[in-house]
């Protein structure tokens, strides 16, 4: 018996010692978060759905046909079920491709809630960025020559793609620019991280900017799109003007737009994509320190961000009423889940705000499905907290309205199986 009460102690002596060696490696780990034991972003098998794509056609179980006029574009594109309506335009030469994009040869880009496609005539690859549910975002390029095509992973990327504009985890650049005649950036007058929040007059600096009813309804600088600087600060909208005039459709384009509504969901979006990588990326360091990872400071914080730009708080409101492209519009509503009303956060509202009911359709996201079970109880603790009008609500939320706020929660409870009921 003494034996076995010796060797018990022993064992939880190992097991107490082997816990505080954990917490005191993530205590004193200097390294970038994408390489920390926990993470190991460059090694770890990912699920993402190009992931997925890819092994179907290793495997003989799914082709992608070229197109001789946009190459495997257009195939990517319906095999990863990602509308064509969803297309915007940079102009700006920023990115992998930057040598083959200008004003005349735009980079386009086609999202959805989880993986965004670009896109130049001419230019020898598709570049692919997928939102994994845990690794955060991987990036791919697919040899528009190669037969037949494969998705080819690129850690490169990570150079540009974490940073602080990322949140320090791989993600989504959504940046404004200021840009000269020739496309080039014009760094020594400063540019914008961009999301929800950022007033319009800062938005969209190298990209071109259309909507449904012609050249979008804004003054030239109501926003920062479809102009070019000179070296004096003077603003020309040239590019815009030969652009629209120069039938985008017969030099590889799928169209002349980029569209203001695709725009501004795309800068909701990859800022919710950021954090939610941010949050389970802290998450899961904190447990591997051997703490709770609901109870971790950092991971607090970080939900209770998350919550709130979730509801959309400092949202800047559109200047004018919006018309989206019907075919974006009805996607974004489709891939919504829908409550026994038939209400949903994939519904447009462009009048006074982005979405009908403020709450982001990115809650559905596997990403979010994939944060631990107490972290998403924070989460949505905060976010019954802002809706119920509690006192530590965030104060740009207040301007909603009783019924806004009770819909909310409404449909929260219909299409979240795991929300709270009161």
């Amino acid at each position: 018996m003494a034996n076995r009460f010796t060797q018990a102690v022993v064992v939880v002596g190992a097991l107490a010692a082997a816990s505080a060696a954990a917490a005191r490696q993530a205590a004193v780990w200097g390294g970038v978060l994408d390489e920390h034991p926990s993470i190991q972003y460059a090694v770890r098998p990912t699920t993402d759905r190009v992931a997925a794509l890819n092994r179907a056609l290793a495997q003989g179980g799914r082709a992608l046909a070229r197109d001789p006029r946009t190459g495997y574009l257009r195939a990517v594109l319906e095999a990863l079920d990602i509308p064509a309506q969803s297309q915007l335009l940079v102009f700006s030469k920023t990115g992998v491709q930057r040598a083959f994009t200008s004003p005349q040869h735009p980079r386009a880009l086609y999202f959805d809630r989880s993986v965004a496609v670009g896109y130049v005539p001419g230019a020898p690859m598709i570049e692919v960025a997928a939102h994994d549910p845990q690794q955060g975002v991987v990036f791919y390029t697919i040899d528009q020559s190669a037969d037949p095509p494969i998705f080819t992973r690129r850690t490169t990327c990570l150079s540009c793609h974490v940073s602080a504009s990322t949140l320090n985890v791989p993600g989504i650049l959504a940046r404004s620019n200021f840009v000269g005649d020739d496309g080039n950036v014009m760094p020594q007058m400063g540019s914008y991280d961009v999301d929800h929040r950022t007033p319009h007059p800062d938005r969209w600096g190298g990209w071109f900017v259309t909507s449904e009813d012609g050249p979008a309804p804004y003054t030239q600088r109501a926003h920062g799109g479809n102009i070019t600087f000179s070296g004096r600060g003077n603003t020309s909208n040239q590019v815009f003007v030969d652009w629209m005039t120069s039938a985008p459709e017969a030099h590889g384009y799928l169209s002349g737009s980029s569209d203001i509504v695709g725009l501004l969901v795309f800068d909701h979006q990859m800022h919710a994509i950021n954090l939610l990588t941010r949050l389970d990326w802290e998450a899961r360091i904190a447990s591997a320190g051997g703490s709770a990872p609901a109870a971790a400071p950092a991971v607090r914080s970080l939900a209770t961000e998350l919550a709130d730009y979730l509801l959309f708080t400092g949202e800047a409101p559109p200047s004018v009423p919006l018309s989206p492209l019907p075919g974006f519009a009805r996607h974004l509503e489709a891939t919504t889940p829908k409550d026994r009303r038939g209400r949903s956060f994939g519904q447009l509202d462009l009048v006074n705000r982005l979405l009908r009911y403020p709450c982001s359709y990115m809650i559905y996201s596997d990403a979010f499905d994939a944060l631990p079970a107490a972290v998403r109880t924070v989460v949505y603790r905060r976010m019954i907290d802002t809706l119920s009008g509690g006192g530590t609500a965030h104060p740009d939320y207040r301007a909603l309205t009783p019924d806004a706020r009770l819909a909310i929660l409404e449909i929260l409870r219909d299409t979240k199986p795991d929300f709270p009921a009161r």
